[in-house]
């Protein structure tokens, strides 16, 4: 997962945590580059919502997991 990505999921359970509130989309986003930049600082894995991403087996096209 790229830095974009999981900065983007991140926000995005910012988002789900919060009560799926409206307008608070670039709130959100700072919130969740800083937490992002903060972990790849300090050397630290993704939690939550990246964590789970981050899990997941990869896929070639054609539904074949990577090898």
């Amino acid at each position: 997962m790229n830095l974009h990505d999981e900065i983007k999921a991140e926000a995005y359970y910012l988002y789900e945590k919060s009560g799926r509130i409206e307008g608070r989309d670039l709130e959100n986003w700072f919130e969740a580059e800083k937490t992002v930049m903060e972990r790849h600082a300090a050397g630290q894995e993704p939690e939550g919502v990246t964590a789970v991403k981050k899990s997941q087996p990869e896929v070639e096209k054609g539904g074949k997991k990577k090898r």
